[in-house]
């Protein structure tokens, strides 16, 4: 033991390694561009509207295809003058609050007996499966018979499009739980009651999340498709009054509208994300 304990003491001291052993030396980091994080986020927008204005400016597109920026910004700014732009938007996201409160509100309601039940199981998720798979064209003639042509059938497709991604990715991250955590629970006593509000709910948080985030961008992609079918307001409406009059500089506007307030959507989530799963260790990029 005291040879052994020289042996390592001169071997820090001297820093040559002993016969048949080899000092690990830790590889040096690459050094990389020290751009902000910002400025690398925006830089692959730049570029694709940079070579959007070189090519309709030089006439590589025609403005019937896609609009020069100048013209859609000329659009935007003629929509908002007439207001015509923030009543669709109002209109728009009232239809999206009101459907995906009533699809989360069902995804979880189904989800959490389906998970934590075997009868839950067997009694839902058959049928949540076979809804799933109908097509949303093929339910818009149903809906607009049960509902009439007013503002219940977009709201019940737009739930429609919530429900399945809060279900199924809620349904997952409980029976994804990790069985050690449940037996440890056990054996510290915990009852039924603690156990799913302590062990199983916050474990299946995560996945939760990612159908949340799944969830909003299903509920304006539904809206789009319910805003074009026997409707008289919102922006799905602009597009479809665009389309008629062959304005494709409202169209495009609208569809940007529609890409910013998915990423803004998108960008709540993760901010919710950082706060609720601030426990949870998480791998890094570099």
């Amino acid at each position: 033991m005291t040879g052994n304990a020289v042996s390592a003491k001169t071997w820090s001291e001297t820093g040559n390694a002993p016969a048949g052993l080899q000092r690990i030396v830790p590889t040096a980091r690459r050094r990389r561009l020290a751009l902000p994080r910002p400025i690398r986020k925006l830089a692959g927008l730049v570029l694709l509207i940079t070579l959007w204005i070189v090519a309709t400016s030089r006439g590589w597109i025609a403005f019937q295809l896609l609009p020069a920026p100048w013209d859609i910004w000329h659009a935007f700014t003629e929509l908002l003058m007439k207001g015509e732009l923030a009543q669709a938007l109002l209109l728009s996201l009232r239809r999206v609050a009101i459907g995906f409160v009533i699809g989360f509100s069902a995804g979880l309601l189904l989800a959490i007996p389906a998970g934590l039940l075997r009868i839950g199981e067997d009694l839902i998720d058959a049928p949540v499966q076979m809804v799933r798979t109908m097509p949303w064209a093929g339910l818009v003639p149903l809906l607009l018979i049960w509902f009439g042509i007013d503002e219940e059938p977009k709201i019940a497709l737009v739930a429609l499009a919530v429900v399945f991604p809060i279900y199924f990715n809620l349904f997952a991250g409980i029976r994804n739980v990790d069985q050690g955590l449940v037996e440890a629970a056990q054996t510290l006593g915990f009852s039924r009651r603690e156990l799913i509000m302590h062990v199983v709910l916050p474990g299946a948080l995560p996945t939760a999340l990612v159908g949340l985030r799944y969830a909003l961008g299903s509920a304006w992609l539904a809206l789009v498709f319910a805003e074009q079918v026997n409707s008289q307001g919102g922006l799905g409406y602009l597009v479809t009054f665009a389309r008629e009059i062959y304005r494709t500089d409202i169209i495009v506007v609208c569809l940007v509208i529609y890409a910013l307030l998915g990423l803004a959507a998108d960008f709540s989530v993760r901010l919710l994300e950082k706060g609720l799963l601030s426990w949870r260790p998480a791998f890094q990029a570099r």
